[in-house]
């Protein structure tokens, strides 16, 4: 296993990921193979949103079983295609990399940035620097068609780097007469080396309709923008044309320009079903994958986000810490993320709850993660390593040390610290904890509860000392921490003390969605929820 610079073990499929904002309000996560080999070749690609769809959305995941997930999360499945690209490409290592614009939508980014071909430029420079020598692949489907323009734009010629463009139902703006001469430019680059290749999906969309209405006008649509691409080329190249059911490819320089069209017999959207329920992405990256139906990638798809429904055999929280108590902390930490990641967790801790800090609302755990039922759970402590996977499987961020007085100021159970002294690193010392703090707690479970741990948190201190925890907190009635910021402890210390409190990643401001993750990036916004200026670590 070789962990990446800033890339953290995922706890699916083998992989590493890492998540950055490389240039302004532009998000990207890169996703690696956890047995990445440097002594291969390695392909890094590019992916570009598609509008009104988040990076997770992008990626894709498997439908919760109670039909909670967004629907998004199962039209496009870009991970799980690369994933079974790996898989059949075992010489180099498979890189990926998911690009999010601000506001959902490149061509709205673009506009908002008159510098944004450099920009673009810079930032695929950027992200193939962490991978030199990387061979590079862009792509996109709809509204991310717009990056791939934007690439183009930023030189007289496309970098010798560049292996691969595919337009995935996303060449709209596609003109011959555009002064940026995106047709000369693809061709000299392609004529540069026989290994290149630009692939083009698309769809007849001249006639689809939505409620009553016609979708695309005259002249728009990739059906169209795929004819003028094609009448650009054929001035200079032969083409083969070919046909399978309802798809016409043509090709030209032996395989190194491919356009496939779908003929929509039935008049029907297919937008996304062309990436995703007819292997669009595969089919771009790699020419041995057929265009076509079924979806071949459906053993590569990530489970849900969310905590999953809790298993009808699970285990209370006192029979779990009393077999954990004969395992060292790595074992204990093993058993414990699998049963939470199974669900096993009490009902009350389903039930995230509102905290309001000005324009921002965020949604909390009341209580700090614990395992069991309502009736039989014990609070957990966790290393900051497992914290944070079981963070990402949910949805969720660990607190700042603003958050967590924001929690202590607006919770509605305050209860006094319950310090012990003996044998603070054992099970048997967490379970007693816990019990100390339900003989003080009244009430209902689910109320907002505070003053009983001390926040394991995210703090731009651990740049100071890399492998720490971070821990703040514990208040007292007061309303005085006990504990001040503190990155003294190894990130594989773990006490009695410490508590874990998940933070749902999408928040609201000002009414609208918003990315914690992305607020903390921002200079303005993060004052939000941090008192140290933008979290960067």
């Amino acid at each position: 296993m070789l962990l990446l610079p800033g890339f953290h073990a995922s706890l699916w499929f083998t992989e590493q990921v890492r998540e950055c904002w490389p240039i302004p309000e532009v998000h990207v996560v890169l996703n690696a193979p956890l047995t990445f080999d440097p002594t291969k070749p390695t392909r890094l690609v590019l992916y570009a949103t598609p509008n009104g769809n988040t990076i997770e959305q992008t990626l894709g995941s498997q439908l919760s079983k109670d039909a909670k997930t967004d629907w998004h999360f199962d039209i496009q499945h870009v991970a799980a295609q690369l994933r079974l690209l790996r898989e059949k490409t075992l010489s180099e290592n498979i890189v990926l990399a998911c690009l999010e614009a601000s506001g959902l939508s490149w061509p709205a980014w673009r506009a908002k940035h008159t510098d944004n071909a450099q920009l673009i430029r810079r930032m695929v420079g950027d992200l193939r620097a962490v991978f030199p020598r990387s061979r590079v692949t862009i792509t996109g489907h709809s509204g991310g068609g717009s990056f791939l323009w934007g690439f183009l734009n930023g030189g007289e010629t496309i970098p010798d780097f560049v292996d691969t463009l595919g337009f995935l139902d996303a060449n709209y703006s596609y003109s011959n007469t555009s002064p940026e001469r995106h047709g000369e430019k693809v061709l000299a680059w392609l004529r540069g080396d026989k290994a290149r290749r630009l692939t083009v999906i698309a769809y007849d969309d001249r006639e689809i309709q939505l409620n009553g209405k016609k979708v695309v006008g005259p002249d728009g649509g990739t059906f169209r923008a795929t004819e003028r691409m094609h009448a650009r080329f054929a001035k200079e190249l032969a083409f083969v044309d070919s046909k399978a059911g309802a798809i016409t490819t043509k090709t030209a320089l032996e395989g190194q320009l491919v356009l496939h069209v779908h003929a929509n017999p039935k008049n029907a959207i297919l937008h996304t079903a062309l990436v995703g329920e007819w292997n669009g992405l595969l089919a771009a990256l790699d020419p041995a994958q057929a265009f076509s139906e079924p979806r071949r990638y459906t053993n590569y798809i990530q489970p849900a986000a969310g905590i999953p429904p809790r298993p009808k055999d699970a285990l209370g929280g006192a029979e779990i810490f009393t077999r954990l108590e004969k395992f060292p902390l790595a074992e204990r930490e093993e058993l414990l993320i699998a049963e939470l990641l199974r669900g096993n967790l009490p009902e009350f801790l389903r039930r995230f709850v509102p905290l309001t800090l000005g324009p921002l609302t965020c949604q909390v755990l009341p209580d700090y993660l614990a395992v069991g039922s309502d009736t039989d759970f014990i609070r957990t402590p966790l290393t900051p390593m497992t914290a944070h996977k079981l963070a990402d499987a949910f949805g969720c961020i660990l607190p700042t040390k603003r958050l967590v007085d924001a929690i202590y100021s607006q919770a509605t159970l305050k209860l006094d610290p319950q310090p012990l002294t003996e044998s603070r690193e054992a099970a048997s010392t967490f379970a007693q904890h816990s019990r100390l703090i339900e003989a003080q707690r009244v009430g209902k479970l689910g109320a907002l509860t505070a003053g009983i741990k001390k926040d394991v948190v995210w703090t731009n201190r651990l740049k100071e000392k890399p492998n720490k925890v971070a821990i703040y907190g514990w208040h007292k009635l007061d309303g005085q921490p006990i504990q001040p910021l503190t990155i003294v402890h190894r990130e594989t210390y773990v006490d009695y003390s410490h508590g874990i409190r998940l933070i749902q990643r999408t928040a609201r401001l000002n009414g609208k969605p918003c990315d914690l993750l992305a607020l903390l990036q921002d200079p303005i916004l993060c004052k939000l929820i941090s008192d140290e200026g933008p979290i960067t670590i």
